[in-house]
């Protein structure tokens, strides 16, 4: 598991995607690598979910291909039996957590609040999701966190954007942002991999400068 929060801290901004055709999950994740974001976080919110995961993994093994918004231990376990190198959710559930953890399986469940954050402490976790993150008061309230919560990472989504990633990349307790902005649906769905690599491509400097400042 150390790779894998290894991966996840090189990549910095980690794509979230809503797949509706899993036959553009290949490119996708081929733009999304020549990109310099090798990394995706295939929601949970459409049919295409398991099989777009299952086509990166077996496709494009060098992209770290995680799977979002899984709400039960069903789609965790169909998610990891496709390919899923993570499960990440919006809340904290604590039937996938303990899925995930007696699987060896990752886990970034979402917090919104000090009392989460202890809950999945108590499981042994050292990194949770902060969401949403600008709705809950964003670098503010991480900078809160970094001083009774030292030892936790946290890796927001929800509001982050080219204008603000910096600012929430500079935090140590930042391991990594999740965005959807990389992969705007009108361009996925009209298969224009080459925009979303440019989108890539500027992110990953976005990121490049914030670790570099």
């Amino acid at each position: 598991m150390s790779d894998f929060w290894k991966e996840l801290h090189e990549v910095g901004i980690i794509p979230v995607i809503k797949m509706n055709d899993a036959g553009n999950a290949v490119g996708l994740a081929k733009a999304l690598q020549m990109g310099g974001l090798p990394a995706a976080e295939i929601t949970f919110r459409s049919d295409a979910a398991v099989a777009s995961i299952r086509a990166i993994a077996e496709n494009v093994p060098g992209l770290c291909v995680c799977a979002g918004t899984v709400l039960n231990v069903e789609n965790a376990q169909c998610a990891v039996e496709a390919g899923a190198k993570a499960i990440i959710s919006p809340g904290t559930n604590l039937e996938v957590v303990h899925w995930c953890v007696k699987n060896n399986i990752p886990v970034i469940p979402g917090c919104a609040t000090p009392t989460e954050v202890e809950a999945c402490m108590r499981e042994g976790l050292k990194t949770v999701k902060l969401f949403p993150a600008a709705v809950v008061g964003g670098v503010s309230m991480l900078k809160a966190f970094s001083g009774p919560y030292a030892g936790m990472k946290f890796m927001p989504t929800g509001g982050i954007s080219p204008s603000n990633v910096k600012e929430y990349l500079a935090l140590k307790n930042v391991i990594a942002c999740g965005g959807s902005w990389i992969v705007p649906d009108k361009l996925l769905s009209e298969r224009q991999f080459g925009e979303i690599q440019k989108l890539a491509e500027q992110a990953a400097a976005l990121r490049n400068s914030a670790r570099q400042s």
